[in-house]
């Protein structure tokens, strides 16, 4: 065969070609008008030494592959001269690996330094998606047996993506709603004594455990996931965004499914009501099971003095 079709077989340019040529890894014939001439060998030589390249391991260490196939072996690393160039290539790249770390530490080092002669050093943004260690347990206080079997209210309300979902007419097959109270903000602070409130830390790690386990739950039978709280629905869309949910949010913003199924509910600075951890899976409409996880200080509307 032509260099043209060597080419188009194996994705190799010309120039690449007569380089492998150069070095002696390829040895094509003559004709007699001067043209080379590849044979499947040739083919197998080109791919093999293409593949090394794509692995870092240069044409001038390919030769021990090549004779190892020219020595019919199947696959051109089964020799042990083509081993040893492995373990040369691995040692190549533990030293590199190293000058580039020795290298980044000492530029981490240099912009401390530097940053730190023309600006104010801030504490670092929190992350609301990593729990802190050593939250208050949340214990069962008996504020939801009464859900499971009860029926979804005839209520609309709005989403995060703009429309709206009628909760006594979510369709065939499961659904998981999960409630939560509030997500926070990177930047904004939560508010004060969050963290103390059992069960109160974790609306995003929450939202994050539903999107990484989102395919699972599919699979098990759910059609369809909602988290829900009485934030708006574009503080809601923002966190869809932000986390990159498959799934919509609801926003129950005058809590008329707490007042219609008396959920939980609790207090926290600057909210007079928050919506407790709850999880329903919903099926024909009605509540199968209730997942329950709630702060010490909950109350059903009806006895929260809040109102």
């Amino acid at each position: 065969m032509r260099i043209g079709e060597l080419t188009a077989r194996t994705g190799a340019t010309v120039k690449a070609v007569r380089y492998y040529e150069q070095l002696g890894l390829i040895a094509p014939t003559r004709r007699e008008n001067g043209y080379r001439e590849f044979d499947e060998q040739d083919v197998r030589a080109v791919a093999e030494i293409r593949e090394l390249a794509s692995l870092g391991i240069s044409p001038q260490r390919a030769a021990p592959f090549l004779e190892c196939l020219g020595l019919g072996h199947q696959h051109g690393d089964d020799c042990v001269s083509s081993l040893s160039v492995y373990r040369e290539a691995i040692a190549d790249l533990d030293r590199m690996i190293n000058s580039l770390t020795l290298r980044r530490t000492e530029l981490n080092r240099r912009l401390e330094v530097s940053a730190g002669r023309t600006f104010t050093r801030v504490e670092p943004v929190a992350d609301y998606t990593v729990l802190p260690e050593n939250l208050p347990v949340p214990d069962d206080d008996g504020a939801a047996e009464h859900l499971r079997g009860l029926a979804m209210p005839a209520l609309e309300l709005s989403t995060s993506d703009g429309q709206g979902v009628r909760l006594a007419d979510l369709g065939p097959g499961r659904t998981i709603l999960y409630l939560y109270p509030l997500t926070g903000r990177p930047g904004i602070d939560l508010p004060q004594g969050w963290d103390e409130n059992p069960g109160a830390r974790g609306c995003s790690t929450e939202a994050c455990d539903f999107r990484d386990h989102f395919g699972e739950l599919r699979a098990a039978g759910a059609e369809r996931v909602y988290g829900m709280s009485s934030q708006t629905p574009e503080y809601q869309a923002e966190v869809v965004n932000r986390l990159r949910l498959p799934f919509t949010m609801i926003c129950d913003e005058f809590f008329a499914l707490g007042k219609a199924l008396r959920l939980p509910v609790f207090a926290a600075q600057g909210h007079d009501r928050l919506y407790s951890r709850l999880t329903f899976i919903i099926q024909n409409g009605l509540i199968e099971h209730v997942f329950i996880r709630f702060s010490h200080r909950t109350c059903t509307p009806s006895r929260c003095s809040t109102g």
